[in-house]
């Protein structure tokens, strides 16, 4: 991951040398402080109950939501519902095929799941609809980088979809939605922050974040690290900065999407 000193010499004690230099352009063609083209194209599954193909760039994710009516023992004595999450990877979304999770799921997997599961339930109101289980699951078709980011944040439009089809048919009165919650990656290569990191720009980060947070700008989950290697609180205050704003840019998009779902 090379010297830290001279990392953080780079960028400056402000943590980003960036704003100086306009004129860096990625390799994608997109400047630092740019992310990458994303689409979500709604109600992309005719049987889901919510539903989307979300696209970070190269990186595609399948989004669907179904409500049960079997509720785990601990929401039904708190007279909650619950919002579950399960993560996959198709064999071919990878440069190397990737295995099939059949009788046990891997570890990565197994904590991307979780990270959307409580990621989501951070935006809605579970007394909305007591005695239902919610499952969001998120199947990567394609991947470039961002799948856990690109997965909370097509699992949320896809949970807002299904939960607008509820209050139509009558099977819930009040809206769960508190806030809209969003998900973006963020990371220091080759001495600068870049926003939304692809797979090639990912793999030589110096650190990277991943920063969820809801419309109003409130943190829901942050998860930074860096391989071992130290780095200053500067750094990890600008990245957290501009991961929020752009967040708050993303639930707009949602917005736009489930009012014309």
């Amino acid at each position: 991951m090379g010297n830290l000193k001279k990392e953080l010499e780079k960028i400056g004690i402000s943590g980003n040398n960036n704003e100086k230099k306009d004129d860096f352009v990625r390799a994608d063609g997109r400047m630092w402080n740019e992310p990458r083209k994303i689409v979500i194209e709604q109600n992309y599954i005719q049987n889901a109950d919510g539903s989307c193909l979300i696209s970070f760039g190269n990186t595609k994710v399948i989004c669907t939501a179904m409500l049960t009516d079997e509720a785990p023992s601990f929401a039904k004595e708190k007279g909650i519902g619950w919002l579950t999450s399960e993560y996959n990877m198709l064999p071919g979304s990878t440069l190397k095929r990737k295995t099939r999770d059949r009788n046990k799921v891997d570890g990565r997997s197994v904590e991307i799941q979780r990270l959307i599961g409580r990621s989501l339930r951070g935006g809605i109101d579970l007394t909305c609809f007591p005695g239902y289980s919610l499952y969001i699951d998120t199947d990567v078709i394609n991947a470039d980088g961002g799948t856990r980011t690109a997965s909370i944040t097509g699992g949320f439009v896809a949970a807002a979809i299904a939960f607008k089809k509820y209050m139509k048919k009558g099977l819930i009165t009040v809206n769960p939605i508190k806030n809209y919650v969003a998900a973006i990656s963020i990371g220091l290569v080759n001495g600068k922050i870049l926003l939304d990191l692809m797979y090639e720009e990912d793999e030589k980060a110096y650190c990277d974040m991943n920063v969820v947070a809801t419309d109003e700008g409130e943190l829901v989950d942050i998860s930074a690290g860096s391989g071992g290697q130290p780095f200053k609180k500067s750094l990890f205050l600008k990245m957290l900065e501009i991961g929020v704003e752009n967040v708050i840019k993303l639930t707009q998009l949602q917005k736009k999407v489930v009012e014309e779902a």
